[in-house]
């Protein structure tokens, strides 16, 4: 079960890959396709990222996979993560515990091997909105959201947002 995530809006979020100084570029391309395929990207030259396409085609909009609860598979995904713990709290882990690469870069995240379906609703109240994790700009923006509580959550800590101190 997905517990965590990270929004990242397009040409206008200085965060993003899609960025207006970046623009398109054969890294990022695959986030200006169509909404539900796969953007898998190298995070500073060591870890795998996985990130689903949500926006509308040339939109360059995603949504990063920062944490999960492993409800199945768990064997697998311990001998892909050495035997280390925590399995899948946090993007790298989560990408090396799903045996993410470069082979599914704009993989339709529709159908094998790698499926996103959907799951149980969980309590608006559960869901805790905080900044991102990370990342330099706009690291301030409200585009974190996890599952209060969960295991799978890669920095439960960081402060809740508060719009009244927006």
């Amino acid at each position: 079960m997905v517990v965590e995530t990270e929004a990242y809006g397009g040409p206008g979020d200085p965060a993003s890959h899609a960025a207006t100084r970046s623009g398109v570029t054969k890294r990022n391309r695959a986030m200006f396709g169509p909404a539900g395929r796969a953007y898998v990207y190298r995070s500073y030259g060591v870890h795998w990222c996985l990130n689903v396409v949500t926006g509308s085609e040339g939109t360059g909009e995603a949504v990063l996979l920062r944490g999960v609860h492993p409800i199945s598979g768990l064997d697998v995904m311990t001998a892909r993560r050495g035997g280390r713990m925590p399995l899948a709290a946090g993007p790298g882990r989560l990408a090396q515990a799903f045996g993410v690469d470069d082979t599914l870069y704009d993989h339709p995240m529709d159908r094998a091997p790698l499926m996103l379906a959907e799951g149980w609703t969980v309590p608006e109240c559960d869901i805790v909105t905080t900044g991102r994790v990370g990342v330099s700009a706009a690291a301030d923006w409200p585009l974190r959201f996890y599952v209060a509580g969960s295991l799978g959550v890669s920095v439960p800590s960081a402060p809740p947002f508060d719009p009244e101190s927006a």
